[in-house]
């Protein structure tokens, strides 16, 4: 029997909150799709307490999103969770139609559950609920840059008001000041609340392990990766091995938002390689881009640091993905470059930003698992998986989001 059994509804998001458990002291991989879940005996032997499933949904037509959660789902059962953790984005990344919604209906329903919380909230990153409203950093969410995001603009700062339109269930909220009382009386507060989703104000990480507290028993619990933090682990994460494989570095940027055009724009003036995808040409050629790219990562020196990035400067407001389109050919273009660079060229250490291209780098490299290692932000890990040819890799798929402006350099301090 595992602790937690989590539904991640992109990659990045999968490590985000393999990551908090890993340093929450819990013995955790990330299977790579629901088909990855190692069976029980083999979770048994490899002495895991947490297994998170990574599921390319957040964007996606929410029926698809339902059953590749429901997948991933079933295919946890099996292994005994204590509890199920429905896992999203901290900035509660969502569209009137979904997909949180739908998706916490469908785990609730499978499970036979009634009710459970809704916990967006990430303090060490910059994301709390207050009042029932999330915010980012000190904006609401509504005024902060993921009112612009290309796929899920984020209009609306009220967690109930984003949800109900999503689910045929009631939403309810619970204020700070139920939580400042402890977890016994936050237990008391939801028990007696007449929702099926709860959204519960968390401004502090003191809030999240007292929430994490009043619903250790539940069978379903639902949030960002910070709600991760508030629960508690049997194992020191400083003893767990780590393998690094040896290899040359690569930075790869999918993601056009605010806080990656940022760590561009410090790993240009830091002197690492800067290799811009021309995106006019990237439409009409992608084979092309991928040819002239890795042939320039191929002549680059051993110890350079290459960064890979399809906008410029932070101020760079050319949008990669004006539209669904665009942002596809990105993705795939990106994802080609990292599989040549892997198997041909010695790229061993790699850096993935962006949750939808991250999953596209990942499916290209043939990984199942990953084999969760030392954060390097909050939210941010590195991992080790093997391709589909037998190569050890070292991967750090981050959301756009997170991470300092410096990451792209300092990342690899993380692994001595």
């Amino acid at each position: 029997m595992i602790h937690l059994g989590v539904i991640a509804d992109d990659f990045t998001g999968a490590t985000d909150v393999a990551t908090a458990l890993r340093e929450r002291g819990l013995r955790v991989i990330v299977a790579l799709g629901a088909d990855a879940v190692p069976p029980p005996a083999e979770a048994e032997d490899l002495e895991l307490d947490a297994v998170v499933v990574a599921v390319k949904t957040r964007t996606i037509a929410a029926d698809r999103a339902v059953e590749m959660s429901l997948e991933a789902l079933r295919h946890l059962t099996p292994l005994g969770p204590r509890q199920i953790y429905v896992k999203y984005c901290s900035t509660f990344d969502s569209t009137k139609d979904g997909n949180i919604g739908p998706v916490l209906d469908a785990v609730l329903t499978e499970l036979g559950a009634s009710r459970t919380i809704v916990a967006p909230a990430f303090p060490a990153n910059g994301r709390t609920v207050y009042r029932g409203h999330l915010f980012v950093g000190d904006e609401l969410l509504a005024e902060s840059p993921m009112r612009d995001h290309p796929l899920t603009p984020m209009t609306e700062s009220r967690v109930a008001a984003i949800l109900r339109p999503q689910t045929r269930h009631s939403v309810g909220e619970v204020s700070i000041g139920e939580v400042s009382r402890g977890a016994d009386a936050l237990r008391a507060a939801l028990e007696a609340a007449d929702s099926t989703y709860i959204v519960v104000d968390t401004t502090t990480e003191a809030d999240l392990a007292t929430v994490s507290a009043a619903v250790a028993d539940w069978p379903v619990i639902s949030g960002s990766a910070g709600l991760a933090y508030g629960v508690s682990g049997p194992h020191d994460p400083s003893s767990a091995e780590f393998p690094v494989p040896a290899g040359r570095r690569l930075v790869l940027c999918g993601s056009a938002s605010a806080t990656t055009r940022a760590q561009i724009s410090s790993a240009r003036d830091a002197g690492a390689t800067m290799i811009k995808l021309d995106i006019d040409r990237l439409l009409a050629d992608p084979l092309d881009v991928v040819r002239s790219v890795t042939g320039l990562l191929a002549d680059l020196p051993p110890d350079s640091l290459p960064v890979v990035h399809s906008v410029g400067r932070p101020d760079d407001v050319r949008d990669n993905a004006g539209g669904r389109g665009p942002a596809e050919h990105i993705e795939r273009v990106v994802a080609a470059i990292a599989s040549t660079a892997v198997e041909s060229l010695g790229f061993r250490q790699v850096i993935v930003a962006g949750g939808e291209t991250s999953g596209a780098v990942a499916t290209a490299l043939g990984c199942r698992r990953l084999l969760i290692g030392p954060q390097i932000a909050p939210g941010v890990c590195w991992s080790v998986s093997a391709t589909s040819e037998h190569t050890d890799v070292l991967l750090a798929l981050k959301s756009g989001n997170f991470g300092g402006d410096d990451m792209f350099t300092t990342a690899w301090e993380a692994l001595a």
